[in-house]
């Protein structure tokens, strides 16, 4: 992931939410980092860990299988580990940095943890404080705070999150090909750097113009990366 520097490397992308091959393969196509599988059973992008494994081995080595979890058992966190390889565990429900540390302990794997920012009052949400309790994290995902867990689809105010964070930043909610180098821009003219993940923003359209949730579209998942580099490109970011 991308690190907190005054020269930061590209930008990171993960596609999330994924449930299906074609749709993994779009991502990896289209030059994603990690691909995020969800494993909270609430969420209508839910997929069995034995499923995430099978998805997962379409991988390429470079490309990071992560597996979202929310408020999950460790034994349970354990043994989904178990069916995919090299998994990044990612947090997004009420887990402590205490149950964090020891699922990443006992898995060997690197986490990251979800902080859900406040959509109408950024500043009530203490990011700097929240990082230093999480920073055995790899990453801190910045998400939306919506009723409910797991990613709503929507955004906050980005211009008003602190400067100089001290953590790995990975900006999510609401993203789409269009805003994500807004997204950036308010992130990275502030001096920080961070990768993006995206879920509902690149998925098809329904009959009634809602995503499908959980069914990727692959044109707007090359969109969703082009626009990325574009941004990164205004930043003089090498590849």
């Amino acid at each position: 992931m991308s690190a907190h520097c005054s020269n930061p490397s590209r930008t990171r992308i993960k596609i999330c939410g994924l449930t299906r091959e074609a749709d993994v393969d779009a991502a990896v196509a289209a030059g994603a980092d990690a691909i995020g599988f969800v494993l909270y059973p609430k969420s209508p992008r839910f997929v069995t860990p034995q499923r995430a494994g099978e998805l997962a081995r379409r991988l390429p080595p470079m490309v990071t299988p992560v597996l979202l979890f929310v408020n999950e058992d460790a034994i349970n966190i354990e043994a989904a580990c178990a069916y995919v390889s090299g998994a990044t565990l990612q947090f997004h429900g009420d887990e402590s940095a205490t149950a964090c540390q020891r699922a990443a302990r006992a898995t060997g794997r690197f986490f990251w943890r979800a902080a859900r920012i406040p959509k109408s009052d950024v500043s009530g949400f203490d990011l700097v404080k929240f990082a230093h309790a999480f920073q055995s994290a790899q990453a801190i995902l910045l998400d939306a705070h919506v009723e409910g867990y797991g990613g709503g689809g929507e955004t906050f105010d980005w211009s008003r999150l602190p400067p100089n964070v001290p953590a790995h930043l990975v900006l999510s909610g609401g993203l789409t090909p269009a805003n994500v180098g807004a997204g950036m821009a308010a992130l990275r003219g502030r001096g920080i750097s961070l990768a993006v993940d995206v879920s509902s923003g690149v998925e098809a359209d329904g009959p009634d113009g809602k995503p499908r949730k959980g069914i990727k579209d692959a044109d707007k998942i090359h969109q969703f990366a082009a626009a990325v580099r574009a941004a990164d490109a205004q930043f003089s970011i090498a590849p």
